[in-house]
């Protein structure tokens, strides 16, 4: 059984706030990609690297291209969605918002979200960080969403037990 609604369909774009929206992530994302996430690479490991291992030290293009790719086929195949938050024109990608299968007791998803170094603490961010519950809450089948790094620290998301 899927932890998705056999007739679910993803949003394919979402406004944030002026001048910003996500979308699904895709392969051919990787040149955008690549600078934001190694740009903020030190305080993105500090959110994600204990528990994703996440992003590596010298991460390659090759290595995001493959990565983005995986992202892109789980998307399409309702596994797991990784939304890019992008400037109007996409000539920025500027964070990420990740929709998962709970990995942990107590929720039917787990969902987090992190924005590049030079927006953290202003305006986009905290317009992302009031969208996403009720972006989930309104377009989403999830009755009991996680938002890990939110409504539970990271250290104790993974101090829980595993599903299975």
């Amino acid at each position: 059984m899927s932890w998705l609604p056999e007739d679910f369909v993803h949003p394919v774009h979402v406004e944030v706030l002026a001048g910003f929206h996500l979308r699904p992530i895709k392969e051919s994302d990787v040149d955008l990609d690549l600078p934001a996430v190694m740009g903020s690479r030190e305080r993105l490991w500090s959110l994600y690297g204990e528990a994703w291992g996440w992003p590596p030290v010298g991460m390659t293009h090759e290595q995001d291209r493959v990565d983005l790719a995986r992202h892109e086929r789980e998307i399409e195949a309702h596994q797991s969605f990784n939304y890019a938050l992008f400037d109007t024109a996409e000539s920025a990608l500027l964070g990420c918002v990740y929709i998962d299968p709970p990995e942990k007791p107590g929720a039917d998803a787990e969902i987090c979200w992190w924005v590049v170094d030079e927006l953290a603490g202003g305006e986009v961010e905290a317009a992302l960080d009031a969208l996403v519950p009720a972006w989930i809450s309104a377009d989403w089948p999830l009755k009991s969403p996680r938002y890990i790094g939110r409504d539970i620290t990271w250290a104790d998301w993974i101090a829980l037990p595993a599903l299975g």
